[in-house]
């Protein structure tokens, strides 16, 4: 049998200064170059002959001709749209070295500077316009971001006439009045306005999904009649502002005649998959000597230095102690040169692990403070660390006592008796309404991962939940009784090997729902030390790292020596460490949660 470790460790509890518990994951490397792949696509903005731009993504003249010169010695082939389309049907292949040249916003620099040096290097490229700006009359101002800048900086319509008929540039959409920040919460925070539930802070509410889902439609259709109606040239791609989509968002560029979209995310890129390409983006004035290195460099992987932040350390009911607070965690977060923050979605300020409250809005919990978007926003831009979502799997404070995990034959003497209720993954309305809950949090707030409690557990006499019994009979050909299969040992072993597919069947399901507003998630999920260190203590929990390898992205190993009241310590963690090197993923993608 084993001992229950299921009482949530406060990880990190920055804004007292004292840091409890770091997480760790070794930095792994993989031979290539980091944007190797069927092509590579550079993104440029404006062009200048002295940059002096605010927003820093401007290149001046000198620098585009050394890019340009160093991408054709080097045996660089310039790439269209229509190679990308004939390679993906079959019809001719890519170059060896294909690399494809993009241009966002249509800035009159195009046409003036751009363009000739694309007939000069008998270059192709992408121009993406935002017709908003273009669509503005002259000497107007228009909504640049969150300025104002001169109508005059932007193409006329007469350039980009003389521009699509140089065969040499593909006219793309950048959409019509999606490039800036909504309101997207209570604070005031803006993010980009099209993949942001635009927050109404007169009335205290947000935007609809019925109605976001209308303004973005809206945005992508009128900027494809828009171009269509001057240049006589429907848009077949898609440039998302600020490299931000999600799924539907996808469905509706494909509906209206752009399946091949670009994004600003870093990775390879392969013909088999056009609808969101990665580009490289080029900031401000960047140098060849910036560029060849990155471009040569090997894909690495950064350290995942992690801590995990409870929100409950950070909530007050005071505004301006709450801003403080928050203040003093991004810069403890900024000294320790974190990479990752797994930051609670939760409100636990028992500290039993149930999610009594939570802090977003959702349809089925009380809101504690609408504060979790505010907080991961702030880490992102600020700390400049990726932000995983951390909330139960299965603990949650609703529903009645039929929803819940039961067991069967638990004698009273057993040292799982007693452990905190959770809700059964096997029944449908407590499984909906978990759902429902991590859906409502990716349309509201914007983050990187999940991370997976450590909740997501089953013993050796769970669950026993009806619906349970009913899928034990149903999927894997079990007797209907808990009690039945713990007799015979093949029984028990499928059972056991059933629950803990289960439970991450459902995270996926979980990741499914939250990838739909959140595309290209990461995941992780805790496990304990046990069914590490013993495999056949996957009975106990529900729990195997062979598959948790497989199927997370990282996985948090709860390496607490403390805590399994280890005699020896060190040389418990000693044995935790070879464990985890003895598995082929085993040291690039755990996670050691450390406790202090």
């Amino acid at each position: 049998m084993i001992r229950w470790l299921l009482t949530r460790v406060r990880i990190a509890i920055l804004i007292t200064g004292l840091l409890q518990t770091g997480l760790t994951a070794t930095a792994q490397t993989t031979k290539g170059p980091a944007w190797a792949g069927d092509f590579i696509v550079l993104c440029y903005h404006d062009v200048a002959d002295i940059p002096d731009d605010p927003d820093g993504n401007t290149i001046s003249v000198d620098n585009l001709i050394q890019h340009f010169s160093w991408l054709r010695e080097q045996g660089y082939c310039s790439i269209s749209i229509d190679d990308l389309i004939a390679a993906q049907r079959n019809e001719r292949s890519l170059p060896e070295k294909a690399v494809m040249i993009t241009f966002d916003d249509g800035y009159t620099s195009f046409y003036n500077r751009v363009l000739p040096l694309l007939r000069a290097f008998e270059f192709n490229a992408v121009l993406a316009l935002e017709g908003s700006w273009l669509d503005a009359p002259k000497g107007s101002m228009v909504k640049y971001g969150e300025e104002l800048a001169p109508r005059e900086r932007f193409l006329s319509w007469e350039q980009l006439g003389q521009i699509a008929d140089s065969g040499l540039v593909e006219i793309a959409s950048h959409g019509y009045g999606l490039h800036y920040g909504n309101i997207a919460n209570p604070q005031g925070n803006t993010q980009p306005a099209l993949v942001t539930r635009q927050y109404n802070a007169e009335k205290g509410v947000y935007e609809a999904e019925k109605e976001y889902l209308k303004r973005i439609r809206n945005g992508l259709a009128t900027n494809s009649d828009l171009i269509e109606k001057r240049l006589g040239i429907r848009p077949r791609v898609m440039v998302w502002p600020f490299g931000r989509y999600n799924v539907p968002a996808l469905e509706m560029a494909r509906d209206l005649g752009m399946p091949i979209t670009m994004t600003l995310e870093y990775g390879i890129n392969t013909i088999s998959d056009l609808s969101r390409i990665n580009r490289y983006f080029l900031e401000a004035d960047q140098s060849l000597d910036d560029l060849v290195r990155d471009l040569r460099r090997d894909s690495l992987e950064a350290i995942h230095r992690a801590v995990q932040v409870d929100l409950d350390y950070i909530y007050d009911p005071d505004p301006i102690q709450q801003e403080q607070n928050l203040g003093k965690l991004i810069e403890r977060i900024h000294s320790l040169k974190i990479s990752t923050v797994y930051l609670q979605a939760f409100a636990d300020p028992e500290g039993d692990g149930v999610a009594d409250e939570l802090y977003f809005p959702n349809r089925h919990l009380p809101v504690r403070a609408d504060l979790f978007n505010r907080v991961a926003w702030q880490l992102k831009t600020r700390a400049q660390v990726e932000v995983f979502a951390w909330l139960p799997v299965l603990n949650y404070r609703m529903g009645d006592k039929s929803w819940m995990v039961q067991s069967e034959g638990r004698p009273a003497s057993s040292p799982e008796h007693g452990i905190y209720p959770r809700l059964s993954p096997f029944d449908a309305r407590a499984r909906n309404a978990i759902l429902d809950i991590y859906e409502d949090l990716a349309q509201h707030a914007d983050f990187d991962g999940l991370m997976f409690h450590d909740d997501g557990v089953l013993d050796d006499f769970e669950d026993a939940h009806p619906d349970a019994l009913n899928y034990y009979t149903q999927g894997p050909g079990l007797p209907g009784s808990i009690e039945q299969i713990r007799k015979n040992p093949g029984y028990k072993a499928r059972w056991t090997d059933a629950k803990t597919r289960y439970l991450i069947q459902f995270t996926d399901e979980i990741a499914s729902r939250v990838g739909k507003w959140r595309p290209r998630l990461k995941t992780a999920r805790n496990i304990f030390a046990t069914p590490v260190l013993q495999p056949d203590a996957e009975a106990w929990f529900a729990q195997n790292y062979t598959l948790f390898l497989d199927h997370y992205d990282y996985v948090c190993l709860m390496a607490m020596p403390y805590m399994e009241k280890a005699d020896n310590r060190v040389k418990w963690m000693d044995g935790l460490v070879k464990k985890v090197k003895g598995y082929d993923k085993g040291l690039k993608k755990t996670v050691f949660v450390l406790q202090t």
